[in-house]
This record gives structure tokens, sequence and C-alpha cells, in this order.
């Protein structure tokens, strides 16, 4: 039967406005009698609510999205059944949904929209852990709260219909179209690396004002999807830093596997980015007042003091603790918690048999690579690459730029161990042995980091003796204090003393 406007649901839900529809369901604005609050009211159409196989299935994921428990996700509050309807009650929230605001407002400030996608795939990593994949991430879909407050809604609702069907039914997800993930687009069921495809179109439809791939229909976008290049956002948009065009290119990659590591890893990337800009806005009213701050989110860098390099070319292990100059304020170490790339399988041998270093008397511990490091320059250095010095393939490497001559104090790759851990090495292997390079650790990544293993040559493979006197610390960095033009970090590794 139908539902309408004014009706009781289950003696609880007056129907007060009908504020939106699709192929799946209606969705009404509701007042809940009991508890004398208003509510949202997703009701199930008819002909989905007789399908047995449909409705456990809804019910499945009701129970599902009911956990996800999250400032960016709009909470499940009540689930039935009213005269042979399925329904979901959730909170309501006065606000309209991202895609109106594109429409009225085209594209939208920087760092407003940046500050969106951060929202958005934080709500996305925190439904990923659940085991929880959107499969329909799109502007339509997110709500904005008060104050801005972005809330993911439809978590798995949405997509009733796998790709395949959907692109046999023309018009039954046309928007929904213009945001699916390659592997979508060909008929495959979504992952929790789809969800960051759609984020990117998201992101690069918040920052330009439009989609990515546009058609005359469903099968013309899907192709484009599948076939056509990533536009850059810069194209249309110079202002947009060219980290930003970067993590979008990477979320958006053709295959799943080159995109980031987790839904985890591309929100911190977000967060680099918005970081990043607004650093550069801050910078700007610096200079129109002549004031300069040390310790404001993303500083310049003139007013990033850096670690200096030591006097000698190795510090003994039994001197004290030497806290050194590297103070990065937020956007700088934020920049090292890129979380990219897998963890850490400490068994393997080099290719000519040799094992790592390590000893009768030390154990392999985990170590992931997770970020660049570039507090000098311009807080970038082939982040795309960082995966690949903790990938267990010593043919693929994270790299510096080229520079032919070195005027920075370092630039590194950050490491981490998962949790606070004393090592008593680290191994690294490169094809271009010559440069120098340095362990720092510390366990605040807003902190000082102390060196715990001093400058040294670095060959083929070479070990660095940790000495963290006594402290256990979660990020290591490789400080490389001179790259000799160019330095691969090829490989690393960690031990600890048993």
């Amino acid at each position: 039967m139908a539902v309408h406007v004014g009706e009781l649901i289950v003696g609880r839900y007056e129907l007060e406005e009908l504020v939106g529809e699709g192929g799946m369901s209606t969705v009404y604005r509701a007042y809940d009698t009991v508890l004398e609050r208003r509510v949202a009211i997703k009701v199930l159409h008819e002909h989905f609510s007789r399908d047995p196989e449909y409705v456990e299935r809804f019910k499945r994921e009701a129970r599902a999205i009911a956990r996800l428990a999250h400032p960016n996700v709009v909470t499940v509050i009540d689930r039935g059944e009213w005269e042979g309807r399925q329904f979901i009650v959730f909170e309501h929230v006065a606000g309209e949904n991202l895609k109106a605001v594109i429409a009225r407002e085209g594209p939208l400030p920087v760092a407003r929209a940046l500050d969106l996608a951060c929202q958005i795939a934080r709500a996305l990593a925190f439904a990923h852990e659940l085991g929880i994949v959107h499969r329909d991430v799109k502007p339509h879909n997110v709500l904005l709260a008060a104050g801005g407050t972005a809330k993911v809604t439809d978590f798995g609702i949405a997509r009733a219909l796998d790709a395949d069907e959907a692109l046999t039914e023309t018009g039954t997800v046309l928007g929904t179209g213009q945001y699916l993930s390659p592997e979508q687009a060909s008929g495959e069921r979504g992952d929790e690396r789809s969800d960051q495809y759609s984020l990117g179109v998201v992101t690069y439809e918040l920052l330009t004002g439009r989609v990515p791939y546009a058609g005359d229909n469903l099968i013309a976008v899907a192709r484009r999807h599948i076939d056509d290049p990533v536009p850059s956002v810069r194209a249309l948009r110079p202002e947009v830093p060219p980290r930003v065009d970067k993590v979008i290119a990477q979320a958006m990659a053709k295959q799943p596997q080159d995109r980031f590591g987790s839904m985890d890893s591309l929100a911190t990337a977000l967060e680099l980015c918005l970081a990043e800009v607004d650093g550069a806005r801050q910078r700007e009213l610096d200079e129109d007042t002549g004031v300069l701050a040390l310790t404001r989110q993303s500083p310049p860098a003139a007013a990033t003091e850096v670690l200096p390099r030591p006097a000698e070319k190795a510090v003994t292990t039994k001197a004290p603790p030497r806290r050194t100059g590297l103070r990065v304020a937020a956007v700088l170490l934020l920049a090292a918690v890129i979380l990219v790339g897998n963890l850490l399988v400490l068994e393997i041998v080099f290719e000519d048999g040799i094992p790592w270093p390590g000893g009768g008397d030390s154990t392999p511990a985990q170590l992931e690579a997770i970020a660049d490091f570039d507090p000098n320059g311009d807080f970038t250095e082939h982040p795309e690459d960082v995966a690949s010095a903790t990938d267990r393939d010593i043919a693929t490497f994270w790299t510096t730029e080229e520079y032919e001559s070195f005027d920075k104090e370092g630039v590194g790759i950050m490491l981490d161990a998962g949790s606070r851990v004393a090592l008593s090495s680290i191994a690294l292997v490169t094809d271009t042995p010559g440069f120098t390079a340095m362990i720092l650790a510390d366990n605040d990544r807003n902190g000082l980091f102390i060196d715990v293993a001093g400058e040294q040559e670095v060959g083929r493979r070479t070990t660095f003796d940790v000495d963290t006197r006594g402290e256990r610390y979660r990020y290591y960095v490789v400080w490389i204090t001179d790259p000799n033009t160019r330095a691969h970090v090829n490989e690393v590794r960690a031990f600890v003393s048993t």
C-alpha cells in the first residue's frame, strides 16, 4: 500500500513531509511522538518489501549500520515493519545535501572543500574498520548539519542493485553512475577501495563544481570511468596545491591496488592537504599584518626550526638524549602519518641469500613506511613512493628529489612501529649508496624528535645501531642529511634485542 504524509507509522512516527525519493525507497521527515523529536524515515518501496532475500539483507545492513556511532555518520535510531513495508528511522539532519550545495554555489573554497572531504573520509574509514562498505559515495548521500558538519548516510542500503544490474537499468542510478569506480562500472562488486575512488570524484566535484566524467547516458559515463585518464583539478583551478591534485589522482587510480592502502590513509592525506592550505592562508595573513607565528598549524618554512646536522659523524650511544630543533608544527608532522602501503614482513632475505642484519640476539620488529617528510621544502618528497620502502620488494624504492645542490637540513621518510618499542637496530638497503643519514624517534607527532642513531654514510646494505636510552618510541625517521644528488630507500627493516 502507498504511504502518505500525515500517516502514523507503527503508532509512533507521524509523517510530516516527503523529502526525497529514489529507486529503492522514499524518505520522509517525521515526528517521533514518543520521544517528541524530529526524525527521518526511509520507507522501502513495496515491491522490494515483498522480496524475502532483499528484506533480510535490509535488516542485516540496518543492524550493522546502527553500530556506526560517529559524528560524521547519520545515526540509525530504529528499524521496523509497518503494513508489509520495511522502514529505517534516522536522526533528522536539518540541512541540505552536498549536491544541492554544489549546484547552488559551484566550486567551493579550497579549504572548505577539503574540510568536507576529510569529514567524509573519516566517516568512511570508521565504517570500513567495522567491515561496512558504502558502495554509493556521492554528494547526494552527504548531509550538511549546523556548523558545517558533514554527515554521511545510506551506508550499503542504497546500493541494493549490483553494478551490472545498474548498468542495464538506464536512469535507475544515473546520479550514482557519475561516481562509480571502474571496477563497479565493469560489473564487479565494490569494496573499500571503491569508496576511495568515489570520494576522489566527490572531492574533484567540490573543488571544480563539476564531475570529472560526463556523458549522454550511464553507459557512456561508465566507459569513461574505465578508460579515460584522471583529469587534473589544477587544469580547471590552478590555485589548488599540487599535493591535492596528487591525492585525488591516487584515490581515483584505475586499478584498486594503486589507490591508498586504506581509507584511513586517504583521510590523513586529505588532512595534510587541508593543513597546507590553512598554513598558506595564515602566511598570507601574517604577511599582511607583519606577524610571524611560530607554533601555528602549517607554519611558514622560515619559522620552522629544523634538525641541525651533528658536528661529528657518529653519536656515541652513551651520550645523553639530545633534543633536536626539529620543531615541526601540526601540518609537517601530520605529513608523517600518511598511512600507505602494507605491513612489513620480516623473514625475507636479500636476492643474494644474505639475511637482513640483526644477528642471533635480535628479532624482527614490525615497521611500516607511512610518509614522506620535507619540512624545509614544499612539504612533499615523492609521497606516491612511500609504501615501496617497506613493500617486501627490494627492486622498488622511495626516492628523494634529484638535487644539484642540497641546502636543506635534510629530508626523510617516516616509519611506524605500530606501538611503542625500543628498537635495537634499523637495517636499510639502497641501490644508490653514498648518501648520509641518521635515525630520529619520538612518540608525539607534534613533539620534539631525538636522534637515536648518529649520522653515517649509507652503503648498499647498512645497519644503524639504535640507542633509545631505555625509552620506547612508535615513530622513527630515516633522516637523510645529504642525498648525494638522489637517494633511494629500497627497503627498511627493524630489530629489537632479545
